[in-house]
Parts: structure tokens; C-alpha cells; sequence
């Protein structure tokens, strides 16, 4: 299944670890590319540092917060699979196939989750995680979003980096947490935790406050090499 650009497309969107469709190296050399966008939007590799550095800082405000303000799951990509948002990125996602049946139920297959570097065999051990979590987008936005822009934010697999079928466990201890506060208990991910949360909040122009920033910073001292590419969001 197609989600968007290829998923190995390291050149196309932030750096991800899940050896699936969302795959990417954790850190990659950054090339002395000009940041220009191509004829796609997509901007050339940016080293951690500087990417973080073009994130605004601004105070979070969670006031007004409601989960239901960012409709998900929608239909997908394909209106005809009987397939949402969510199992279309569980299939896609999938190192081991499923057997798909009638309502999209999901019987079988495997998936590797970046989180916690653990393998799960069973789908409904799955949680698809925002990597940027909706109420840190909702305190990250700089003016108000219209309810269509929170839609596409909360069902996009336009990029391979704004969902992330994970293991529920892991998903749950993360919750709505930023790096400043929560980072996966996989070490090796880190680089790549942080280059996809920056890209993130690039294509989807969203703030970052001051402890978030400084943790990102810091996650950057020990990636000297990992790059972030976004395409800005439509």
C-alpha cells in the first residue's frame, strides 16, 4: 500500500527508524545541500541543529483542549478498502503481512515497534500513534487551526512521519508527552525520535516552548549527524 511518498525516501521526509514503510536510518551524514524546495515543496537536508533551530518558541496554552477537536480516524487514503486511518498505517506498517478480512479485520502479521525495539504479533497490540500527540499540537499552534486542518493533521499519511503504529504499551507511557518530558526506552532511537518530532512541527508549522526546545538541543549534541527533511504541509 501506498502512503504518500516512498517510504525509504530518506530525501523526501524526516529520518525514521521502523524498518516498515516509514522506514528510514536513525542518523544520516548531512550533505552540504542548499535548503531550496524542489518541485514537490520537499527542502533539502537540514543538520538536527538547525532545524531545531528554525522552530518558533512561544508558551504552550492547552486551555480549550478537547481530544474530539481532531477528527480520527477517517476514511484513509482509499475511501474503498474498508480500511481507516488507522489499519491503512497498520498494514503499511506491517513487517510480517496479515490476512485482511471483511471490515478490514486483521488476523496474523508482524510489526517491529521503534518505541521500545520489541516485535508484535497481534494488531490489537497496536496503538498508531500522532508522534507530535494532539494536545501538544493543539498547545503548539500558533494561531488557531480550522477543524479541517486538524483532520488532515490527525489522519495524515501524506508524510510517513505524523503516524506510527507502535506497541500500545509504549504509546501509553509516552501519552501526550514532549522530549522534554518523555523519550523511548530504545536508546538507539533517540536521533531519530528527535530529527521526525522537529520535522514534524516543521511541516506542520508549530511552536515549540523553551524546556522543549533546550531537550531537543541537547538530544542534537549526540546526533552530529542526523538530518531532518520536511515537506510543508498543504
Amino acid at each position: 500500500m501506498l502512503r504518500g511518498l516512498p517510504a525509504l525516501a530518506l530525501f523526501a521526509l524526516p529520518v525514521l527508524a521502523a524498518p516498515a514503510a516509514h522506514s528510514a536510518p536513525a542518523a544520516t551524514a548531512a550533505p552540504a545541500a542548499a535548503d531550496v524546495a524542489g518541485p514537490s515543496g520537499v527542502r533539502a537536508p537540514l543538520p538536527l541543529f538547525e532545524a531545531i533551530d528554525r522552530l518558533p518558541v512561544a508558551v504552550e496554552h492547552r486551555e480549550g483542549y478537547k481530544r474530539d477537536l481532531y477528527k480520527h480516524w477517517n476514511r484513509g487514503l482509499n475511501a474503498t478498502d474498508g480500511c481507516d486511518t488507522r489499519k491503512e498505517v497498520i498494514l503499511a506498517e506491517a513487517v510480517g503481512a496479515p490476512q485482511v478480512a471483511a471490515g478490514c479485520k486483521l488476523t496474523g502479521g508482524s510489526w517491529r515497534s521503534a518505541y521500545d525495539d520489541i516485535v508484535v504479533t497481534d494488531a490489537a497490540r497496536l496503538d498508531v500513534d500522532h508522534f507530535v500527540p494532539l494536545a501538544e499540537v493543539f498547545d503548539s499552534e500558533q494561531v488557531p487551526w480550522s477543524a479541517a486542518r486538524r483532520e488532515a493533521y490527525a489522519n495524515d499519511q501524506n508524510s510517513p512521519d505524523t503516524l506510527i503504529a507502535v506497541s500500545a504499551a509504549s504509546n501509553r507511557s509516552k501519552s501526550d508527552k514532549d522530549p522534554a518530558e518523555w523519550l523511548p526506552s530504545d536508546g538507539s532511537y533517540h536521533c531519530t525520535y528527535a530529527a521526525t518530532w522537529v520535522g514534524t512541527k516543521l511541516r506542520w508549522d508549530l511552536a515549540v516552548d523553551e524546556s522543549e526546545r533546550q531537550a531537543l538541543l541537547g538530544l542534537a549534541e549526540d546526533c552530529p549527524t542526523t538530518t531532518v527533511v520536511y515537506e510543508p504541509a498543504p
